[in-house]
């Protein structure tokens, strides 16, 4: 074991971090009372997710067997992310996190850095050493030795429970094949699979089922409350490069070609009309330090007519870092695309079409931080100062730009913006200068007219839509009560597809006891992940022990046969609670009853 390892692993054992530290001595000093614990799981509505309210209520049910007063609190998707997302006022969430397929989004999800900022930028507070350590060493080290660090690093996640994974849902989603064809089930998470499709007889508009009215109502890509996956508004705006699912090369899109000069060894990038910048040479097993990319623009124009330029490729990524500009006292990053970006350090433009980005970490860490939105310089650099919201209350350096509504939008993408009405529908129609129309581009481009995303907010309703000839696409994955009686018929075709995203109970580590990672196993006891994946999904998902994709998971943290937790196993079976051994948990962890209540000090 080397001295950076055998420093994680001293440091993970000691579950050790400064601010937590710091806590808990002034716990020890000014507090001596004990008091029944009452915890608040903050939760969304039936009718927003149905899931996760059913998962919020089973939960409940066994933390109150154990002895603790629990309160299940409903808030729309859009109030939870800001009072989650933004404003951190919360004991524990239930919630479907965005995930992602490669192990780099847990850099984003829990390090130190990010504790004190929005978005899904450590939402729980997490600041942990050891893991900040790992994070920053799966980054760095050579292709050879990655997925050893990220075993470790999900080992470790896995121990310390700041959040638990409960479930990855199948996605399932239905479409109609009399007006377009081509669809295809590995890209209809992203705008990728409204791209390309093969217009049948006239075509025309495409029509899309959604049941989140967030497009209806706020198109920024900056914003945490109303953006999660969202191929709508992802089809406005174009990022350097994509990542298509499944694949584990990012792909050029507004950037024609990159070329990389790092510590992997020298590579040309060959980004050309839909190849990929990732041609790094031999690389050895050691760690990798600084690198460059040198990014090279297609000519291009926003929604508006204004060249898409070398300097709002920069402008775009220093005001991710911090969209107050400098003129706030501490800086104001973005909520989203904050952890892929952050392995810029800085931004050189050579001339109108092409730039330098000197990172820190490996070639295929630094192109994943290409898949940022460009935005246009002359429309969001008056978006940085503090905004005026009546009744909504906001985290301090909330800037402008990440509560701005920004209808209408002006991107560069393959549709443009249209109209909208509230709950109703966004209306965007296709771009005829998208570089992906031009006969030497080989990438998928828009074929329909034009792009509907019509709001509905129930499977049931959304799936009539289809089956009635109103609707080509349900834009949402269906929720999984409707699955079982879902079959395609005529042109009406049934897609299953892939996802990162997973079912959790995050805890607020900012505050007591969710600070103490073993308050959190005798927490995570009390959870059946199979028979939730079995009764709440109706089988149609797997019980997970790592938030990592199945490719990356490691055996030792995969379900065994019996559907067993690999690290912290239920106590029960097929969902019923053994009361006395959970209980017995919690003592086991230092805690106390109070006759049936758990009680902690105040």
């Amino acid at each position: 074991m080397d001295r950076r390892s055998l420093l994680a692993a001293t440091a993970a054992g000691c579950s050790l971090s400064l601010s937590g530290c710091v806590r808990e001595i002034r716990s020890a000093v000014n507090r001596d009372r004990l008091e029944p614990l009452s915890v608040t799981i903050t939760t969304q509505p039936a009718d927003g997710d149905r899931q996760s309210i059913r998962l919020s209520r089973e939960i409940a049910a066994n933390l109150e067997a154990v002895g603790i007063d629990v309160h299940v609190e409903l808030r729309s998707p859009q109030e939870l992310r800001r009072q989650v997302l933004v404003n951190h006022d919360f004991d524990l969430v239930v919630d479907r996190h965005p995930g992602g397929a490669d192990p780099d989004f847990l850099y984003e999800a829990l390090y130190s850095r990010y504790a004190e900022e929005s978005g899904w930028q450590n939402p729980f507070g997490v600041t942990n050493i050891a893991i900040d350590d790992l994070l920053e060493r799966q980054r760095r080290v050579a292709d050879a030795d990655r997925r050893e660090v990220v075993e470790q690093l999900a080992t470790l996640v896995a121990r310390e429970q700041p959040f638990v994974p409960i479930c990855r849902p199948d996605e399932v989603r239905l479409v109609r094949t009399s007006r377009f064809d081509g669809w295809r089930a590995e890209d209809i998470t992203t705008r990728l699979g409204y791209l390309g499709l093969e217009p049948v007889g006239e075509g025309g508009a495409l029509r899309g089922a959604i049941m989140d009215a967030a497009p209806s109502q706020n198109v920024n890509p900056l914003s945490a409350p109303y953006r999660g996956p969202d191929p709508v508004v992802d089809l406005v705006y174009d990022p350097l490069a994509i990542e298509p699912p499944g694949d584990d090369e990012v792909v050029a899109w507004l950037a024609e070609d990159w070329t990389w000069d790092g510590g992997e060894g020298d590579g040309d990038g060959d980004g050309n009309d839909g190849g990929n910048g990732n041609d790094s040479g031999d690389s050895d097993d050691s760690e990798t330090g600084t690198g460059t990319l040198e990014v090279t623009l297609r000519e291009h124009a926003f929604h508006d007519g204004e060249p898409v330029t070398a300097d709002d490729v920069r402008f775009t990524y220093e005001f991710l870092a911090d969209t107050s500009m400098g003129s706030s006292d501490v800086p104001a990053p973005s909520p989203r695309y904050r952890g892929r970006t952050s392995v810029v350090q800085s931004i050189d433009v050579l001339d109108e079409r092409t730039l330098e980005f000197v990172v820190d970490g490996t070639e295929a860490i630094a192109e994943r931080a290409l898949v940022a939105p460009i935005l246009p310089r002359h429309v969001w650099e008056s978006r940085s100062d503090p905004p005026n919201v009546p009744g909504v209350r906001l985290a301090q350096g909330t800037t402008e730009a990440l509560v701005a509504t920004n209808f209408p939008p002006i991107g560069s993408g393959p549709y443009q913006y249209a109209d909208h009405v509230d709950r109703q529908h966004l209306t965007l129609e296709r771009y005829a200068d998208h570089f992906t129309t031009r006969e030497d581009v080989n990438l998928p481009a828009p074929t329909a007219e034009s792009f509907r995303a019509q709001i509905d907010p129930r499977s049931t309703s959304a799936i009539a839509l289809i089956r009635d000839g109103d609707a080509d696409v349900t834009i949402s994955p269906l929720e999984t009560y409707v699955l079982d009686d879902l079959e395609a018929e005529g042109d009406v075709e049934r897609i299953e597809s892939e996802t990162a995203a997973f079912y959790h109970l995050g805890f607020n580590v900012r505050r007591a006891p969710f600070g103490d990672p073993y308050f959190r196993q005798a927490v995570a006891g009390v959870i059946d992940e199979a028979w939730l994946a079995e009764t709440v999904f109706h089988g149609h998902a797997d019980p997970i022990a790592t938030p990592l994709s199945p490719e990356w998971t490691p055996s030792s943290l995969a379900f065994d046969d019996e559907n067993e937790d690999p690290v912290v196993p239920f106590h029960g079976s097929d969902g019923d609670l053994d009361v006395e051994a959970a209980r017995a948990a919690f003592e086991d962890a230092g805690y106390h009853y109070d006759g049936d209540a758990l009680v902690v000090r105040q």
